[in-house]
């Protein structure tokens, strides 16, 4: 296993880090034993980055870790977990969840602790209700080792909140087709120039880059001199970066720790070639040429008068056209969207259209969206 610094946490992590949020299942929840036999073997083979959090599985997450991590494994990593930000509705809400998971995981101190899925609107709602005072007094009264941010918004906010606080890390998503989205690799650079560890979520995108290959993309990889799964070159590609200290895979089976710990051990930073980085860059090319909407997801045309959920429809009807996955595109649309946001709901008042920067026709878009996915 590769070991990687930090930023100012001073610890040496794990490249790899084993995310909690996609383990195996039964119908009545955590397939307990395989979980456990996947978490406490990639502990055997090096990973010391533990990643939960209090809603993971419907709240099983935090519990089974706990469990996990007896008879020794609590000593031999990192924990993980972190606020969840969106349940805040006092100072004393923050101690509560605190408390709360210092009991499910069965442990006195959480070593890495994050504020989960930071956006302008939960941030203000944490600042409002005093969250710096919170997270010094957890880290002074030991309950805390080290204290950070994960992130879904706009750069704009990420700089925002990473100039608040002399944070020690954050967790932004990052990956090969993600270099400008969110936080993307200027809010990476951002965060590592002033010696703040970053962890990477979503390195395969969700498993978009490699469960579906189509395939054009299939033929710029297997013009590589050295043949390589999609999935190790979305990893070695994140890894390659010298700011990325830890990179979150969400494993659900034995077959993908096996996989993965076998790549991690050639997480070494500026590995790739010249030849294979442009390679990588010809697949980035293809993906982004399927797009079929261009929506930055500004947020501009938002709130909706009737409610419609306008950039998060466009991205789910982009990935069908980037992945060529139609029917997974339907099912996340209609498992994720209320009947109430959908596309089919514009009443077609304009008002999108007048606010858009990029001068989509709205209206038209949101037809094809609902003539594909409902």
């Amino acid at each position: 296993m590769v070991y990687r610094e930090m930023g100012k946490t001073g610890e040496k992590v794990s490249a790899l880090g084993f995310g909690c949020m996609r383990l195996p299942t039964l119908d009545n929840g955590i397939d307990i034993p395989q979980a456990t036999r996947m978490l406490r073997h990639a502990i055997d083979n090096g990973v010391d980055y533990v990643d939960t959090a209090w809603g993971y599985h419907n709240g099983q997450s935090e519990p089974f870790v706990g469990e996990a991590l007896k008879e020794g494994y609590r000593e031999k990593v990192n924990l993980a977990t972190k606020l969840p930000s969106w349940l805040i509705k006092s100072r004393e809400d923050m101690d509560h969840y605190l408390d709360e998971q210092l009991k499910r995981l069965q442990t006195d101190v959480i070593d890495f602790y994050l504020l989960h899925a930071l956006n302008k609107r939960f941030w203000d709602n944490l600042v409002k209700n005093n969250v710096f005072d919170f997270m010094d007094r957890a880290k002074s009264s030991g309950r805390i080792k080290h204290i950070g941010f994960s992130f879904h918004d706009t750069l704009e906010t990420f700089k925002k909140i990473v100039d608040a606080y002399d944070w020690e890390f954050c967790q932004i998503q990052y990956n090969f087709l993600d270099t400008d989205h969110q936080a993307g690799t200027e809010g990476l650079n951002y965060a590592y120039k002033r010696e703040m560890g970053v962890i990477v979520m979503e390195p395969l995108r969700g498993g978009k880059l490699v469960r579906r290959v189509p395939g054009d993309v299939q033929k710029i990889w297997d013009l590589a001199p050295q043949k390589r799964s999609a999935v190790e070159w979305a990893l070695r590609w994140v890894w390659n970066n010298p700011a990325v200290g830890v990179v979150l895979s969400g494993m659900s089976s034995m077959e993908q720790v096996e996989q993965n710990l076998e790549i991690a051990d050639a997480a070494l930073p500026n590995s790739l070639t010249s030849q294979e980085l442009s390679l990588i860059s010809r697949v980035r090319e293809i993906y982004i040429s399927r797009i079929k909407i261009n929506c930055t997801a500004c947020g501009y045309c938002m709130p909706c008068p009737n409610n419609v959920a306008i950039p998060d429809s466009f991205e789910i009807y982009n990935d069908a056209a980037m992945f060529d996955d139609v029917e997974g595109a339907r099912r996340a649309y209609n498992n994720f969207f209320k009947p109430e946001n959908r596309a089919s709901k514009c009443i077609e008042c304009g008002r999108c259209e007048e606010l858009c920067p990029q001068k989509i026709p709205i209206i038209e878009k949101l037809k094809e969206v609902a003539a594909l996915l409902e």
